[in-house]
């Protein structure tokens, strides 16, 4: 941007060496302001178009494929399109939740990135109304293995824990994963989740002509802008020189927000109030706008400013954190600025709603920009792009997993070395950053299948988790996507709940590339029949695109974050063995199915073939045979497989409690695919003796196929596959290797 360091450029200038480029406007793009405004745009209205026609704005690349997501359901009182979706649980209460990327800039500033995306996310919570009462992340890494790598993960994760255990809000689960894909573009996707009654949800809408519109929270500065373009381009190596596009996080300010925001909604002045997210006052006042079918005017004389001259182009396309709009009752103005004052956060009327539908801004008592809110808001250029299968696709039809692993002499050993790598490894390293009990609302904390939350004066409690694996997406897009939604809702039943609804956040490469373009069209068209067969709607979410480092795309990674509900505390189920001398049950089919596993990258060193497939009907049949033996008391710890597949499920079930088990499997496969195969639709549960019987009877009536391979008790963890001795390993031998990988690799 080096032509444009110092006075800005005329409308001239912005046409005949088309800077309009260099901040995100492609030539036709640029046409289509031209024909709108009837005129050249100046800077300031450039600028405007340039961030909210981005893709991380827009949407403008994505629409047409994320019209395929089912979002509305018996539940759903808000799906896509506001600040975050909400979705009933009874009792005139409700959930919100969403889940959102802030990758690109966590790469070249990790600490900050990872703050400002939780402290965002928060944002989008509480200007719905609702008090967050929990957050999660989903990072991804490369290997822990060079000093990059581990700079990323240590300062990442520290910004996460600064920036919640601050304000207040326990971080309560989550997942990492360590993959060489990642290496260039680390992926952190925060999820806040927060509650709610039905009669003080709010919207972002500039509703009433002549209302006053009123910013409050932290001055405006020059960081953040052109964060939303920054995020909608490939990082390469000029990206570190745009450090100062990453935001600055205060997480004492935004408790002070959130509280003045929540106080001043209880008084029923409100009319709409939206988070300055991507694309700050740009994105909150012409999208607000355009919901009510108004304008608003402002004056940016007025908004407080932390730097001096700053012209109008940097104030609305400044990102600094911790600022909302808020449109309040003509006449309550007062009101509103005296409980700003209360809670020490700085505030002004800047401007008022309209009813001309345009955006005009003033500054120095001129008209520095006026263009109409719609086509800002709602009218960005929608591409259909091009897909294509890929090569390494088709190639993949041929490749056996099977057949390429020759079978370990000393799977004691196998075991241990899958327990050890990072993905499966524990997270307590992690986790043990962040305050997860604060406000005494926990009630499983992170480590099992999803944590649970309590519901403050009820029996309720919401289960959360968040889910994705990226080598199955990469190998088969349609069915990982499908999986990833399938994991999300099975690791919630686990806990005891029925899953509710999705959030996603779709990270992939550039859809520019046909070849990504098609991962991207076919994971979502995986996600939404596994959406429909689990009856779990998509209620919103992002897309972050262009997740590559010079040219090389990240493995396609639609995280998904669900929330479950449960509906009595009694039925609240955690992953490991309670007692000795309980029946352990194995519910589902295993098959030689080692495509995208971590057992095929742990001994080929890559992955290959197809992933595991997965039959919706039976993954919804062991989720409701699941559900109901908890609710009916039959069920004392429950367990999705998934990484490792049963080998590293049996080790983490004996690991809560130190409670060692004995099984006994029968099968046709190799004694390593059976225990490392990462076949879907299985859980392993433990239940007592007495009522072994009733289960496996109910499993019958479902038809869902369930075997008793053991009994919990001893200080090992012994497997015999066909009579044979397979596994015969101390707890205290397998629970080293598994805890001290990750403190081990960061040293």
């Amino acid at each position: 941007m080096s032509k444009l360091t110092h006075k800005e450029p005329t409308a001239e200038q912005i046409a005949e060496e088309k800077l309009y480029r260099e901040i995100g406007l492609t030539d036709e793009e640029y046409k289509s302001v031209v024909n709108i405004l009837g005129r050249q745009p100046n800077w300031t209205e450039t600028g405007l178009y340039s961030v909210m026609w981005s893709e991380h704005c827009s949407y403008k690349n994505s629409r047409p494929v994320l019209r395929r997501f089912p979002t509305t359901g018996p539940r759903v009182l808000q799906g896509p399109g506001e600040g975050a979706g909400i979705v009933d649980i009874g009792d005139n209460q409700a959930v919100v939740f969403k889940i959102e990327s802030h990758n690109h800039p966590s790469a070249i500033e990790p600490y900050q990135g990872a703050a400002t995306g939780v402290g965002g996310i928060i944002r989008d919570v509480f200007s719905m109304g609702a008090r967050p009462v929990a957050l999660l992340n989903s990072l991804r890494f490369g290997e822990l293995t060079t000093p990059r790598v581990k700079y990323l993960f240590e300062n990442v994760v520290a910004g996460i824990a600064g920036y919640g255990n601050c304000i207040g809000i326990p971080t309560v689960g989550g997942e990492v994963n360590f993959d060489p894909t990642y290496e260039g573009n680390p992926l952190v996707n925060a999820m806040c989740v927060g509650l709610i009654d039905h009669d003080k949800i709010q919207k972002g809408v500039a509703s009433g002509i002549g209302n006053p519109v009123i910013y409050v929270g932290a001055s405006t500065g020059r960081d953040g802008i052109h964060g939303a373009t920054f995020a909608s381009e490939e990082l390469n190596e000029e990206s570190e020189k745009k450090r100062p596009a990453v935001q600055v996080g205060d997480p004492f300010m935004e408790k002070l927000l959130l509280e003045a925001c929540l106080e001043l909604i209880d008084t029923g002045i409100v009319v709409g109030i939206q988070d300055m997210g991507a694309a700050g006052l740009t994105c909150s006042s012409a999208e607000m706008a355009s919901k009510a079918g108004n304008g608003i005017e402002m004056n940016l004389d007025l908004v407080p400013q932390r730097e001096a001259g700053m012209s109008a182009y940097e104030m609305m396309l400044s990102e600094s954190q911790e600022r909302m709009l808020v449109v309040v009752e003509k006449g309550k103005e007062a009101e509103a600025i005296a409980l700003f004052d209360k809670w020490g956060l700085a505030s002004a009327v800047v401007g008022k709603v309209t009813d001309d539908g345009l955006l005009r801004l003033l500054h120095h008592g001129e008209v520095v920009a006026e263009v109409p809110v719609k086509t800002l808001a709602d009218d960005a250029p929608v591409y259909h792009r091009p897909s294509r299968v890929p090569a390494y696709y088709e190639a993949n039809a041929k490749v056996d997993p099977v057949a390429a692993i020759s079978e370990p002499k000393d799977l004691n050993e196998t075991l241990k070395a899958l327990l050890a790598q990072p993905t499966v490894a524990s997270k307590a390293w992690v986790y043990e950053q962040y305050d997860h009990i604060v406000r005494a609302g926990t009630a499983v904390k992170p480590g099992s299948d999803a944590a649970v939350v309590m519901v403050r004066g009820t029996r309720k409690a919401l289960a959360m988790s968040t889910d994705c694996n990226g080598r199955y997406v990469y190998l088969d897009p349609q069915v990982g996507g499908a999986i990833a939604v399938a994991e999300a809702a099975r690791n919630v039943v686990c806990s005891g709940a029925e899953p509710l609804a999705v959030t996603d956040c779709l990270n992939f490469g550039s859809p520019e590339k046909p070849e990504v373009f098609w991962q991207f069209e076919k994971a979502v068209d995986g996600m939404s029949e596994a959406c429909l067969a689990l009856n779990s709607p998509v209620i919103g979410g992002n897309v972050s695109f262009y997740n590559e480092r010079s040219g090389d795309a990240i493995y396609p990674t639609p995280t998904i974050g669900m929330v479950g509900l449960i509906t009595d505390v009694d039925h609240i189920t955690t992953q490991h063995f309670k007692a000795e001398g309980d029946v352990v049950i194995l519910l589902g089919e295993t098959f030689a199915e080692l495509g995208g596993s971590e057992y095929q990258k742990y001994a080929t060193g890559a992955i290959s073939g197809r992933p595991p497939q997965l039959d919706l009907k039976k993954e919804a049949a062991v989720q409701k045979l699941v559900l109901d033996a908890i609710r009916n008391g039959l069920v004392k710890s429950a367990h999705d497989l998934s990484e490792g597949g049963l080998g590293v499920a049996l080790a983490e079930a004996c690991f809560g409690e130190n409670i060692g088990a004995t099984v006994s499997l029968s099968s046709d496969l190799r004694a390593d695919v059976l225990l490392f195969s990462e076949s879907q639709s299985r859980i392993l549960i433990s239940v007592a003796t007495e009522k072994a019987d009733e289960v496996l009877a109910l499993a019958g009536e479902m038809g869902v196929p369930a075997q008793a391979i053991g009994q919990t008790g001893g200080e090992q963890l012994v497997v015999n596959i066909n009579g044979v001795e397979a596994v015969h390993a101390p707890l205290t031998a397998l629970k080293a290797a598994w805890k001290d990988a990750i403190p081990c690799l960061i040293g």
